[in-house]
């Protein structure tokens, strides 16, 4: 199958990129197309990012030629996350049934993924592994949640952790699910980069006509993406990635580097941001 191939920016690159170049190296627009599996390889990282919509059908996870792999879990780690439910994913001939904001973990080894549902929307979201562990289902009800940020500067939020150091283990993997409160649309911020790691957003909740205009680039010369409903950003290493809504949403955080360390962040001084 075809496969989108996003290459690494540099910083200076990156400033010089003109708007539709900016979305072309960043955004992902079209991931949730009807009756398929939708895959964009990030040479950042070496993440795999995707959509699947089965409406009715299994749908199986190829591998890409662009991962010479016999399967698509023969070196990597898998994370499913249920946007909408139920649904169901198969691995390796074992059902495991999910809700919305559920996240199924699949160990490296894996050979066998399918997905389906009727009205089902899956979000994948992979990296290379370096050993074999459990596969495992996190669902929503027992996520490390913690409740952040401030009413008054309109960024409170809540977040849920599900493959983390204290959670559901990985190799390189971090994922969770962060919901803003009623009346909030600030996420990330104050916002922060992280050397280590690079890190994705998927937005979703905000149904037809919400956007979320995403901020991007080093802090003191960022540049800013809108994105809709089911769209993603991926960030590099030195990129702030924060953003504020035109209404309440979600989004899946998910990061993949050289740790698992949650917290190992370079706090950026919003006085700084530019």
């Amino acid at each position: 199958m075809p496969i989108d191939v996003r290459y690494p920016t540099s910083p200076a690159e990156f400033e010089a990129l003109a708007p539709h170049e900016l979305r072309q190296r960043f955004v992902l627009e079209d991931l949730f197309v009807p009756g398929k599996v939708s895959l964009v390889l990030s040479l950042q990282d070496r993440l795999v990012l995707g959509g699947a919509l089965p409406e009715g059908a299994v749908l199986s996870l190829p591998a890409p030629d662009e991962l010479r792999a016999t399967y698509f879990c023969e070196r990597r780690e898998l994370a499913i996350v249920c946007l909408e439910g139920p649904g169901v994913a198969g691995v390796d001939g074992e059902e495991y049934e999910m809700a919305s904001e559920d996240i199924l973990y699949v160990a490296r080894g894996s050979r066998s993924v399918q997905l389906s549902g009727e009205e089902a929307a899956f979000y994948l979201v992979s990296a290379p592994a370096h050993k074999d562990l459990a596969t495992v289902l996190a669902p929503r009800s027992g996520a490390d949640t913690q409740e952040i940020g401030e009413a008054s500067v309109a960024s409170r939020r809540t977040l849920r952790k599900y493959v983390h150091e204290g959670g559901v283990m990985s190799c390189q993997l971090t994922i969770g699910i962060t919901t803003l409160a009623e009346g909030s649309v600030w996420n990330t911020m104050p916002c922060h980069t992280h050397e280590r790691r690079s890190e994705v957003y998927l937005y979703f909740g905000l149904g037809g006509s919400g956007r979320v205009v995403h901020l991007c680039g080093q802090p003191a010369a960022t540049r800013s993406v809108v994105v809709a409903d089911r769209q993603a950003v991926v960030s590099p290493p030195w990129s702030v990635h924060t953003g504020a809504g035109t209404q309440p949403y979600k989004f899946v955080w998910s990061t993949a580097g050289e740790n698992l360390t949650y917290d190992d962040m370079d706090m950026v001084d919003t006085r700084s941001l530019r």
